[in-house]
């Protein structure tokens, strides 16, 4: 199925959901985004690397009986960060690992001794007291608009709290 023909469902949803709540909704911002190579950002690293998966993904992003009107949902946090490729491409290739807590090239995350703990993957690794690390399921898109010279990507958090993902920004800022 070529790009197109996925699209296609997204767009149609997104002209019937507009068609309903046009006159009370304003668009302030319409990004599209993309899958970028090999599941890469547009800064070159593979993004979503450590996501959960099966039933460890259910128990960390689905909202069980502690929240019984929302039981089967999720928190969804999106953001969108702006990135400056001219000032990333012309750090070297070990900086950028060091900033991001990974290699590059073959995606391993970097042994604690060498890894930074302000690098992206220390601050957003969140352990609770008795030692359970805390995960929520990233599905980030890249965007890019040559022509603004605007490039990014947005991050879309799914979580059983937004307690994970606040604690992951706070540690972050």
């Amino acid at each position: 199925m070529g790009a197109f023909q996925r699209w296609t469902p997204t767009l149609a949803l997104a002209s019937q959901i507009m068609d309903r709540v046009r006159d009370v909704v304003t668009v302030r911002d319409e990004v599209y985004g993309f899958k970028y190579f090999d599941v890469r950002d547009l800064l070159g690293f593979v993004d979503g690397t450590e996501n959960p998966i099966g039933p460890v993904a259910s128990a960390a992003v689905l909202i069980g009986a502690e929240d019984p009107l929302f039981v089967g949902g999720s928190y969804v946090i999106v953001q969108k960060y702006l990135h400056d490729p001219q000032a990333w491409n012309a750090l070297p290739v070990e900086a950028q690992e060091k900033v991001i807590g990974r290699t590059k090239l073959s995606d391993i995350e970097l042994d604690n001794t060498v890894k930074p703990a302000d690098s992206h993957i220390a601050l957003t690794t969140i352990v609770d007291p008795d030692g359970t690390q805390r995960q929520i399921l990233r599905d980030n898109m890249p965007f890019g608009a040559v022509g603004r010279g605007e490039f990014g990507t947005y991050f879309i958090g799914y979580a059983r709290t937004p307690a994970v993902t606040e604690r992951m920004l706070e540690r972050c800022s």
